[in-house]
């Protein structure tokens, strides 16, 4: 088995690769309701204020707060009713000293109304007249005018993933269509003489293509979109003619290697033939995944992973995630999801080399246990099984049992 000249570990690898990638964002302009978990190609601006009206965010009574002040339980302040605040409507009131009007969550605070007292601190009187058990303090119980965001400012920067509270962000100023980045197009192939689809009946000696389908959920996930080649024989050929096709018509290639080495010096070979640079790393200091490829093409990254199911897992998310994140121009800053537990069993590991093994979670009365998950990197339901992934780093020769690890989350 031939050795590699140089194992780079995995963040000077990927500075490597995404050193020779110079990203042309493509956009897009969707429905907002379609929007959800893509990208914002440009910064949004709100066109107005909101709220745009001064609202009460309870249902009582709006008042000018000065009336009320030294209002308590054993000294009443005593306020005429002289009105109700429709819902949907200008308040259409305007209150002088020692008036008050009904409101409800919502509702549009009347003319020189600066508060509203909750309907649990008052009572009827008499009829047409409210009691104030409690003094109301100016801005009480209310949302002012562009309270939430004022007219002009930056609600979403560009390179932000949308969730939720964007969508209904976006909603409430009105913008039912918004521009996005366009979501790269990622090639897959699998290569191996002993890999066939996963519809076909096993023989003796096959495999069912797994790689395509979980890198595809992955990629899915990370924002782009899997486009299948099929399986490709262990034949230089038939391999580069797929690849080229693949890089023709897409942002990124990824190609799944057989298990031997002959077919990763094979993949190696065909993806230096595709364009310039070629390939830039060939072997990463990392468990599983050591013999991963990466490389630029005409200004494309393909990247070569392990055939094994876990490590082409765990490198497409150190690798091809990346990529993806640059390719849609999506802003650092919000951190990846992750906990702290305390590991139950001692982990080894080789220094210098960065290992990620996984864990599942178990909550105990102390906080949360992880439990690594053990498995050879050919059995994908090892990652199945477990909630997220622990890094051993590179200077470490293992984890102890009850150290506090960090949780990567799946």
């Amino acid at each position: 088995m031939p050795e590699f000249l140089e194992l780079l570990p995995p963040p000077d690898a990927l500075k490597v690769l995404l050193s020779h990638i110079i990203p042309e964002p493509q956009t897009e302009q969707i429905e907002t309701t379609a929007a959800l978990g893509r990208v914002t190609a440009f910064s949004v601006n709100a066109p107005y204020s909101l709220p745009t009206f001064p609202r009460s965010t309870v249902d009582g009574y709006a008042v000018r707060a000065a009336d009320t002040f030294g209002a308590s339980d054993s000294l009443p302040a005593y306020l005429t009713l002289v009105g109700e605040v429709p819902m949907g409507a200008p308040a259409g009131l305007s209150l002088t000293a020692g008036q008050c009007a009904l409101i409800h969550t919502g509702g549009m605070l009347p003319d020189r109304a600066d508060a509203v007292v909750m309907v649990e601190y008052s009572q009827s009187a008499r009829p047409a007249e409210v009691e104030v058990l409690r003094a109301a303090a100016p801005g009480e119980n209310v949302l002012k005018v562009g309270e939430d965001v004022v007219a002009g400012q930056e609600v979403i920067p560009a390179g932000v993933r949308l969730r939720p509270p964007e969508i209904g962000g976006l909603m409430a100023l009105g913008l039912n269509r918004v521009s996005v980045a366009r979501r790269p197009r990622v090639g897959l192939l699998s290569s191996g003489d002993e890999v066939v689809p996963p519809e076909v009946e096993l023989g003796l000696g096959q495999v069912r293509d797994v790689n395509s389908y979980s890198l595809g959920a992955l990629i899915e996930q990370a924002g782009g979109i899997p486009v299948r080649y099929g399986i490709l024989p262990d034949h230089s050929e038939a391999l580069r003619v797929a690849a080229a096709r693949a890089l023709g018509d897409c942002d990124v290639v990824i190609i799944t290697a057989g298990s031997s080495a002959s077919s990763r010096d094979l993949t190696a070979a065909v993806i230096d033939s595709l364009g310039r640079p070629g390939v830039l790393v060939h072997g990463v200091d990392v468990r599983p995944g050591k013999p991963t490829i990466l490389a630029v093409c005409d200004g494309k990254a393909v990247i070569g992973l392990p055939g094994n199911p876990v490590s082409a897992l765990v490198i497409a998310g150190l690798f091809v995630v990346p990529v993806l994140r640059i390719l849609l121009g999506l802003q650092a800053g919000r951190p990846t999801p992750r906990l702290s537990a305390c590991l139950t069993t001692n982990l080894p590991s080789q220094a210098g080399r960065e290992d990620w093994v996984a864990v599942r979670l178990q909550e105990s009365p102390q906080g949360y246990l992880a439990e690594p998950v053990f498995g050879k990197s050919n059995l994908i339901f090892t990652l199945a099984r477990a909630d997220g992934m622990v890094r051993i780093p590179p200077e470490a020769t293992g984890l102890e049992a009850g150290q506090v690890v960090e949780v990567y989350l799946s």
